[in-house]
């Protein structure tokens, strides 16, 4: 079996990279075991690769009213619709271990009003959606519905920081063709 390609476009050797990509990439790979498929994609344009990490790490490293399996569960379902499947295997694997439940992302992705999610959950990820599909669309009532389950006004900006970023995600991953990593699909099982 011949070996698949990361992405569409050129990926550069890892003795290439500058400096810092390279201890980026490096951390990733102590931290999960492999490196994953967006890393070495991104490399190709460093300046961009640094931009999605720093990113990244904003919306999903920062303290917020959202628990970590929250904020995966929110890129799972708007990922699904988008048909990123490296999004969806990826931050799957993440909300498995998370959440100590080895069906939940399955379940997000397939249908996120039949995934046991609490009815807070379920309006997030309608806010979410909103944001995927009609963005222009967002108003007042939605910002209401949000604080009567409880979210802040920050929560909320969190919600539409992380869904932003990942629309952009799932359409680069789409654009370059990146598969997802093997080693995410047993994660979490």
């Amino acid at each position: 079996m011949s070996e698949a390609k990361i992405s569409r476009y050129p990926v550069p050797e890892f003795n290439e990279m500058p400096e810092d990509v390279k201890e980026t990439i490096l951390a990733f790979q102590e931290k999960l075991g492999f490196i994953p498929n967006v890393l070495t994609a991104l490399a190709h344009r460093p300046e961009e690769f640094r931009a999605f990490i720093a990113y990244n790490n904003a919306v999903m490293g920062k303290e917020s009213g959202l628990t970590a399996a929250e904020k995966e569960m929110l890129i799972i379902a708007h990922s699904a619709h988008n048909g990123c499947v490296y999004c969806v295997a990826s931050h799957g694997a993440v909300m498995r271990l998370e959440t100590g439940d080895p069906t939940i992302s399955e379940k997000v992705a397939i249908n996120y009003r039949e995934a046991g999610l609490t009815d807070r959950q379920v309006a997030m990820c309608d806010f979410a959606m909103k944001l995927t599909n009609d963005s222009k669309s967002v108003n007042e009532t939605d910002f209401e519905v949000l604080r009567g389950h409880g979210l802040s006004g920050d929560d909320i900006w969190d919600i539409a920081g992380i869904v932003s970023f990942f629309n952009l995600s799932n359409r680069m991953m789409s654009f370059l063709a990146v598969h997802p990593d093997s080693e995410f699909y047993v994660m979490g099982r």
